[in-house]
């Protein structure tokens, strides 16, 4: 239906109507007509545009398609119809409802019921082979992005204090890991969200799970599991870019459990760790218990017999240092070193006597020479030493007749007055 404004002659009151939506008011609003016109010229100046949904609807009635899309993953839909033109084409290619397509379709507005439907120009069935290159193409974007690289993987714990499992209501998958799980480690703990693995809203209540699991500062590692099934409810749910990436930011190690060997869903890329199974996960989780007790015995074991081997040797060694000489007669060494003792004292006090005599001889020499040069021993040879004011006299010139001096003996002193007084014939003769 095509809109066409009334002419001023047939719509006198419209002349002066708002120019556009934003000048109406309570006192000058647009009658619901006009506004339809504006909403359907603005609709469709709205391009062509591929869609992709579910059909849910498809009735073929007088050569025209009647139809429902769905979203994957909301619950929002809309009314669709293709032309005789179109309707035959679809109907050939064996559309029918649950068929995943792709649609080029425009938005159109029938007036009279305000109802937008989209005019549909060309419809196209997904085939899982487009879904797979699709998925293909998107696990080389993440890879070149990085989520897939070993640096980044993170290890599981050796022994986790609970477990968070994400998995099906009550299904297979959980039970395989409980029971596998409790029966390698009876003390194992749990923390289970039951989710839709397949379907559209699978991604969505999976990724979910995980946030909040890995919130939880209890669980140290979560398990993503499914059991097997066809290759659309297995790799195309677990294959979602949001949960792909939701693994990646996870804080908390990933493992994926996914039962299906033909094809990988991208989860077992960005996983952590990759279990082929459910059931395989429980060896990757937990260590087993019986193994492990296997061990310790086998550890203390060979702990005691280690033991024991060290305390033969050291008691060998100390039986062999107990037989030694110097334990067996330490008195011995003892005697030794006193022996060498006194024969050092005697050593020592010989040379300090010899050092003490030679000293005395010298001693002795010294003042003997000492002796012989002093004025005293002079004197006991009979010299006298003559003073004259106080001064020793070593010239008769010194002196006249008359003059009163000091002389002094070996033994004392007296006083004398000169009464002569004669210069050496040599020295007179000299002069």
């Amino acid at each position: 239906m095509n809109y066409q404004e009334p002419s001023a002659k047939d719509r006198p009151v419209l002349a002066a109507l708002p120019a556009s939506s934003q000048d109406t008011s309570e006192e000058t609003p647009w009658p619901l007509s006009h506004f339809s016109g504006k909403l359907r010229a603005h609709i469709d100046r709205v391009t062509p545009t591929w869609v992709e949904g579910q059909l849910v609807e498809f009735n073929l009635r007088n050569g025209t398609a009647w139809m429902t899309l769905r979203d994957l993953e909301q619950e929002i839909s809309f009314q669709a119809v293709a032309w005789r033109n179109v309707a035959g084409g679809l109907a050939a290619k064996g559309l029918e409802p649950g068929t995943r397509v792709v649609a080029l379709v425009k938005p159109s507005l029938w007036e009279k019921s305000g109802r937008l439907s989209l005019v549909t120009h060309q419809m196209e069935p997904v085939g899982l082979g487009d879904l797979l290159a699709r998925i293909e193409r998107m696990k080389q974007q993440l890879a070149a992005e990085g989520l897939f690289d070993a640096a980044r993987k993170k290890p599981l714990p050796l022994l986790p204090t609970r477990i968070g499992i994400i998995t099906g209501r009550d299904s297979d998958a959980k039970k395989d890991i409980l029971r596998n799980v409790t029966a390698r480690w009876a003390a194992a703990q749990f923390e289970i969200k039951e989710v839709a693995t397949q379907g559209p809203m699978a991604p969505i209540e999976v990724a979910a799970a995980l946030e909040q699991l890995d919130e939880e500062p209890e669980v140290d590692v979560i398990v993503i599991a499914r059991g097997g099934g066809a290759l659309e409810e297995v790799v195309l749910p677990f294959s979602d870019e949001r949960l792909v990436r939701a693994v990646a930011a996870a804080n908390t190690p990933v493992v994926s459990a996914i039962g299906h060997e033909a094809d990988r869903p991208l989860l077992d890329e960005v996983a952590d760790v990759r279990a082929s199974t459910p059931t395989g996960s429980a060896k990757l989780l937990v260590p087993d218990e019986a193994d492990e007790r296997a061990n310790i015995d086998q550890a203390r074991s060979r702990l005691a017999q280690g033991v024991e081997r060290m305390l033969a040797r050291e008691a060998e060694w100390l039986e062999s240092v107990r037989s030694r000489p110097v334990l067996a007669q330490p008195e011995a060494m003892i005697q030794v070193r006193a022996e060498d003792l006194a024969g050092l004292r005697r050593r020592a006090l010989v040379s300090a006597q010899t050092a003490v005599d030679r000293a005395l001889d010298w001693v002795d020499a010294t003042r003997a020479r000492v002796t012989g040069l002093s004025p005293q021993s002079t004197l006991d040879r009979g010299y006298a030493v003559v003073q004259h004011q106080r001064s020793i006299v070593r010239d008769a010139a010194q002196l006249a007749p008359g003059a009163a001096v000091q002389v002094m003996v070996a033994q004392g002193e007296f006083s004398a007055e000169v009464t002569d007084v004669k210069e050496n014939d040599e020295r007179a003769h000299s002069e």
